[in-house]
């Protein structure tokens, strides 16, 4: 299936690198060189260009630091029927990117020595949740961070589900906002009640919502003071970032469809996915992140689960390696009305987050799509993955691995995570190209054959190709790595193999 996990959504419906010395932290350097900002422009400006061509899509804004300089791109509008340009003060809702500021209030509190990472979180709850454990084994403050609490996506559970069975689809986002305008953090504590998990915490990262609001409701607690006067204190005093109160022009959300949607105004919801910052504010924040001087910064960039060296997460951040073996952390976020993506690269010094005001389920894939296609351009494409395209399409993509093993010898620093296989191959589904696509998740299954969602991905793919027997075979072996694959599950169903 295709990485969720890379692209974790806020709200869904039923589918849907140093700063320079003696630089102010947080305050953006806006001047660069003329040649510089020349070949920036004429990059961004092409691909945003592009990005704004996609169906549906409204508004969008880029924000780019290189070596401690700051870039700002803005395309659309902020509202459909007007043509206003959003600027760098314009808020946007940043979705789950709202974990990471979550996450980075917890590691200040690891330093202070008022918490620990291993510290069951049924500390800091009133009364008793002998259901937060599994098997004995609880979970910790560093599930919460990690994403794999296992606990559900969202409080109460079947919110959603309840809302789609009795109105359309396109009125469920108001619906659902007005209902949960009454649900209170007492609601909330009390739902967590009927949380059940299904395997072991730290065992398989799953979005969770409830993880990162619980976890800003624990916060509260161990400091007395609000999750909002947490993040003044924290990170939008010293930072200088403006939040909510942007001063640029407001700009409205939409979905696929082009229906107004409504702002996240969920109580339960803002440490999870509610926060809103403008372009100039995320630029801030990820110069803040690539500087990394602050002991906390340091701590929220060290993996928590997985491997660096292929996938791991760390406080809420996706880690992983180019194909040139440089470390890049990544984050998503979508609402009903607004979607994200940023991502950092420490050793080249740049960071960039891109802000639309339309939320589809594709919006955020595009949105990473736009943001690596921005830094290719950039910085070129690696050797070693010229090198690697090149012989794929000499041989039509067949023999994979011995295109790569070739490869290999001549460029050692190629470097392939399952995660990027697993994008390559869907990104070639979408562009017509089913059997180069194969041949990748072919290949991804020699490269990791302990990695259920390759298996899961190959099956996907055998199964549009009508390959029943193989698409069975690879789901079979998807679900024995990971026996809560609930899509393999469902797909060997309607196959009608058990």
């Amino acid at each position: 299936m295709k990485n969720t996990r890379k692209v974790p959504l806020f709200v869904v419906l039923a589918t849907l690198l140093l700063a320079p010395p003696k630089r102010v932290l947080g305050q953006a350097q806006t001047t660069p060189a003329p040649d510089v900002k020349a070949r920036m422009d004429t990059v961004v400006q092409r691909l945003g260009n592009a990005f704004m061509q996609q169906p549906a899509r409204v508004g969008l804004s880029i924000g780019i630091t290189q070596n401690g300089r700051a870039y700002f791109y803005h395309f659309g509008t902020t509202e459909k029927g007007k043509s206003q340009v959003a600027t760098q003060n314009t808020p946007y809702e940043i979705g789950s990117i709202s974990k990471t500021f979550t996450s980075l209030l917890l590691a200040h509190a690891v330093l202070e020595k008022r918490v620990s990472l291993n510290d069951d979180i049924r500390k800091y709850l009133p009364g008793a949740y002998p259901n937060l454990a599994f098997q004995g084994k609880p979970i910790t403050l560093k599930h919460l961070a990690n994403t794999t609490s296992r606990l559900p996506n969202n409080l109460p559970k079947n919110l959603l589900e309840g809302l789609l069975q009795h109105a359309s689809t396109d009125s469920v986002p108001l619906l659902a906002v007005k209902r949960m305008r009454g649900y209170t953090k007492q609601n909330f504590l009390a739902d967590l009640h009927q949380a059940r998990l299904d395997t072991f915490p730290g065992l398989l990262p799953r979005h969770s919502n409830v993880a990162s609001q619980l976890l800003a409701y624990m916060l509260e607690s161990v400091y007395q003071a609000s999750y909002a006067d947490l993040l003044v204190r924290y990170i939008d005093q010293p930072l200088h970032l403006t939040g909510s109160a942007g001063t640029g022009p407001k700009s409205t959300g939409y979905d696929g469809n082009g229906h107004h949607m409504p702002y996240d105004a969920i109580e339960t919801s803002r440490a999870s996915g509610g926060l809103q910052y403008s372009p100039a504010d995320m630029v801030k924040y990820l110069q803040y992140q690539l500087a990394a001087s602050d002991k906390a910064v340091a701590l929220v960039q060290q993996p928590t689960w997985g491997r660096p060296d292929a996938e791991a997460i760390a406080f809420n951040w996706n880690l992983d390696q180019t194909v040139d073996g440089k470390r890049r952390l990544q984050h998503s976020g979508g609402t009903f009305g607004y979607a994200s993506y940023c991502e950092l690269y420490p050793q080249l010094q740049f960071g960039i987050v891109l802000l639309a005001n339309e939320s589809d389920p594709n919006t955020q894939a595009a949105l990473q799509a736009t943001a690596w296609q921005i830094v290719d351009a950039l910085y070129g494409v690696p050797p070693a993955l010229q090198a690697l395209r090149a012989g794929l399409a000499a041989s039509q993509y067949r023999q994979a691995a011995a295109v790569v093993t070739a490869v290999k010898k001549k460029h050692p620093e190629l470097h392939l995570t399952e995660a990027y296989v697993n994008t390559w191959g869907y990104t070639l589904l979408q562009q017509g190209q089913p059997k180069a696509a194969l041949e990748l998740f072919k290949l991804n299954v020699s490269l990791y054959p302990h990695a259920w969602n390759a298996y899961d991905s190959l099956a996907e793919t055998y199964e549009s190709a009508d390959d029943k027997p193989q698409a069975i075979e690879n789901y079979r072996r998807s679900l024995a790595l990971n026996p809560r694959n609930a899509n393999a599950a469902e797909h060997l169903r309607k196959l009608g193999a058990k």
